[in-house]
């Protein structure tokens, strides 16, 4: 029997997702030659597919990057229908980047661009969302609890990347702020319940919680 290894795994998972657009591609390709981190295609295959489940209409996602767990989850909203994903990041440049990249896509009129602090933001923008997505700096996770669960609908969605952290949560001497806050948040939200929580182990770990 042929050793089973988390990178095997993860090159395993990569591979079961359907080919994607060129964009998409290149947004990769990009994330990859800059080492720039993005959820990467299983995990982004997988918030496509949740959206599609459940018919997502409204998605806000704390932390978008350059736009490439956006494309994902405006794909899905444009199959079920149009409505909107607010894209938030604090560097213009970055917004900038996406807005070219989800143009090209076909994404014109699913996105709404946030330059400004994502939390704040989710606490100002009318909701209540189908899913939101986290993927801000970690030592900012627990404190974003709260007002995520006022703003996502009941029976809604709330997706948490880098849960595994690199391996960093299991290190007991690791007690840097970004590790305790992955730490913190994965306590809070497991102990509440108000939610049904898993921890999927696809690239660096994604919590996929329902709110009941």
């Amino acid at each position: 029997m042929s050793e089973l290894t988390y990178p095997a795994v993860q090159d395993y998972l990569a591979s079961l997702v359907p080919p994607r657009e060129k964009e998409m591609q290149e947004m990769e390709a990009h994330a990859e030659k800059n080492n720039f981190p993005i959820i990467g295609p299983a995990c982004g295959y997988y918030c496509y597919q949740l959206a599609r489940m459940i018919n997502a209409k409204s998605i806000f996602e704390l932390g978008s990057g350059y736009g490439y767990s956006t494309a994902w989850f405006a794909k899905a909203l444009k199959e079920n229908g149009g409505a909107i994903v607010h894209h938030t990041v604090w560097d213009e440049e970055l917004s900038k980047s996406a807005s070219i990249h989800l143009s090209k896509l076909g994404f014109d009129g699913l996105v709404k661009y946030h330059n400004a602090e994502a939390v704040e933001t989710l606490s100002q923008t009318d909701g209540p969302f189908d899913i939101i997505f986290n993927d801000i700096d970690k030592q900012a996770y627990p404190a974003s609890l709260d007002i995520i669960k006022e703003k996502l609908r009941s029976g809604g969605i709330l997706i948490i990347d880098n849960m595994l952290w690199s391996g960093r949560i299991f290190d007991k001497k690791d007690v840097t702020p970004a590790t305790e806050g992955v730490r913190d948040f994965t306590r809070r939200i497991t102990s509440d319940s108000d939610w049904i929580v898993s921890l999927v182990p696809a690239r660096d770990g994604m919590i996929v919680a329902y709110k009941k």
